[in-house]
């Protein structure tokens, strides 16, 4: 079930987008979620989704990759989905039983926060998959430096993202590979809903304990190389802006044009 996640797991390339600074593609991303929340309308997100195929054929990612990177995501655009499907009130009413209602302005809202958030998500794996874990690590510690006068651990923090990012797609296959030794166990993961609540502790209990296993692992191996954290370290290939960053940085604020536009004139 989860052979294909994807999410965190860097593509190789050498493609435009791959060659842009992890700073800049962080900062890009943050202003691209602002952009699409705050179109309106589907004819708002036209512009955000053309965005978004350009950038994925101009980075050279399979359309296969990129799917299976938003698949262990879906669950999310379901439930926000449903939700504004029942509270959102307003129009005809194409279902009413008892307290549940639907209407036209509810199934409206529902799949314009499913488009939102598929873009969303879209336009931040891209963020992942062209960029290398240890550039997301400088990049995040980079960005929150400044911060750092003020006592914030930027380089902690940093070094945390960086982490969970790298070891997403591994604790996911680990999932995949515990609940399929369960199952030739004869564990009842496939039969009723309830019985399937249920089960997850025989699944929980080894992952857990694997999470716990790699963790102690990655601190002995840490230990073992003398680290200690940011003072001293040097990087091979250290961050910095280029022209492309700027081009990049006007293409979204074209985005940012067009979806201003299509907000006022339409």
């Amino acid at each position: 079930m989860m052979r294909g996640f994807s999410f965190g797991s860097y593509v190789p390339g050498t493609s435009p987008v791959h060659k842009l600074d992890a700073r800049a593609k962080l900062l890009l991303g943050c202003a691209f979620i602002v952009i699409t929340l705050n179109a309106r309308s589907f004819l708002a997100l036209i512009p955000v989704a053309l965005f978004v195929v350009g950038t994925y054929a101009l980075a050279r990612i399979p359309a296969r990759k990129a799917l299976r990177s938003l698949a262990p995501l879906m669950f999310i655009v379901v439930i926000a989905s449903i939700m504004n499907l029942f509270v959102v009130q307003g129009g005809p009413v194409y279902f009413e039983w008892a307290f549940i209602r639907v209407s036209e302005q509810g199934v409206s809202t529902c799949l314009l926060i499913a488009c939102r958030l598929l873009l969303m998500m879209a336009g931040m794996s891209l963020v992942t998959l062209t960029t290398m874990t240890l550039d997301l690590t400088e990049a995040f510690e980079r960005l929150l430096s400044p911060f750092a006068r003020i006592g914030v651990p930027a380089h902690e923090i940093g070094m945390i993202m960086g982490i969970a990012l790298r070891f997403m797609p591994q604790f996911a296959t680990e999932f995949s590979s515990i609940r399929e030794a369960q199952l030739a166990r004869g564990a009842g993961l496939k039969t009723s809903p309830l019985r399937g609540v249920q089960m997850l502790s025989s699944l929980m209990t080894p992952l857990f304990t694997s999470v716990f296993r790699h963790a102690e692992t990655l601190s002995a191996a840490m230990e073992a190389r003398c680290y200690h954290g940011k003072e001293g370290r040097t990087r091979l290939h250290p961050l910095s802006f280029a022209p492309r960053d700027g081009v990049a940085c006007a293409l979204v604020a074209v985005l940012l044009a067009c979806v201003i536009a299509v907000n006022i004139l339409l």
